[in-house]
């Protein structure tokens, strides 16, 4: 049995906790749960949005499933998920982009995989006001960080078979930073001659995905190209309530979902758990668990064979619970 940290998080964040432990519980998965709060509900009660409780239980634990939690746009405190990243590490966000299910899209056969640096880049946050009218962002890549999470995704290749990894960046404007993170992807590929390096600009990696997804296997890329790519992804296989993540560091992993806390349907039963149920399974994979995480996910691909059991994102109409009974039903 497995003790792991779970933050539930704001918004939908409970409710889909909620449903993912009952699908947990339902399939015999060998964890235990401690859970630790954060967000914006626990600042108004403790005056802070981590709690040293918090980053306590994750040290212990070393692996923590984590709901989405709020983050004020153009104001306020900064990112927790960033904040957590940075402090732990977690120097690569995977995100598998696959459709769970046979849900009607426009494209088939979409299955890549994306690995994006996760700790500098623009959301390093270094920021500048210069006057009431001009602010500076800085852009930080540096050789080391960039080079582990090439390596990471050609490792990733290497082990599951795949012939190509794709790097992205935006290295014709940005000739130093985004040059840089060429350059390394440019030297870790020559370890893995088997594998081919396909090298791709930001704006046409967008185009190509939207034309061509099922043409790429492995994507490597820095943090901002990342978070945007991942959300393209997530909007070709059915949406973010769909697409699981994980974040890896050296010792300590924390498994969340791409989407956010939707705070406009919280508390009414309509969320789409997929996204954190599948990012359990991720978890599971990787304690060895395969075979229960292989279980919940054909319980979820085949409760979306049938439109009857969509969900709202997709064009349904039964309720969060309603979805989670079906899938255990599946099970």
């Amino acid at each position: 049995m497995r003790t792991i940290t779970w933050i539930p998080g704001d918004g939908i964040g409970p409710e889909i906790s909620d449903a993912t432990i009952s699908i947990l519980k339902a399939a015999g998965a060998p964890l235990e749960y401690e859970f630790a709060y954060a967000g914006g509900t626990v600042f108004e009660k403790e005056g802070t949005y981590i709690p040293e409780k918090v980053f306590e239980s994750i040290e212990k634990n070393k692996i923590a499933l984590k709901g989405p939690i709020e983050t004020p746009i153009g104001k306020g405190f900064r990112s927790i998920n960033v904040e957590l990243r940075k402090k732990y590490d977690l120097y690569a966000n995977i995100r598998p982009i696959k459709a769970p299910g046979p849900i009607p899209l426009k494209f088939e056969n979409v299955d890549f995989i994306l690995f994006r640096e996760n700790t500098e880049d623009l959301y390093m946050g270094w920021e500048e006001k210069i006057s009431e009218n001009e602010a500076h962002s800085i852009k930080v890549i540096t050789r080391e960080k960039s080079e582990r999470i090439v390596r990471a995704a050609f490792d990733y290749a290497k082990q599951f078979g795949h012939k190509k990894v794709t790097v992205v960046t935006k290295a014709n404007i940005m000739k130093l930073t985004d040059g840089l993170f060429l350059d390394c992807a440019r030297e870790v590929a020559k370890e893995y001659p088997e594998i081919q390096l396909e090298e791709m600009l930001i704006d046409n990696m967008c185009m190509q995905l939207v034309i061509r997804p099922e043409s790429f296997q492995v994507v490597v890329t820095e943090n901002l190209y990342g978070d945007i790519l991942s959300d393209l992804g997530a909007g070709l296989v059915g949406g973010l309530g769909l697409v699981p993540g994980m974040n890896k560091g050296k010792d300590i992993a924390i498994y969340e979902s791409i989407h956010g806390s939707a705070l406009d349907i919280a508390g009414k039963d309509l969320a789409n758990p997929t996204a954190m149920v599948l990012t359990a399974c991720l978890l599971l994979d990787d304690i060895g668990e395969k075979e229960c995480a292989d279980r919940i996910r054909k319980a979820i691909e085949k409760t979306l064979s049938n439109k009857e059991n969509y969900t709202k994102d997709l064009g349904g109409s039964l309720t969060c619970s309603a979805y989670t009974k079906k899938i255990i039903e599946n099970l």
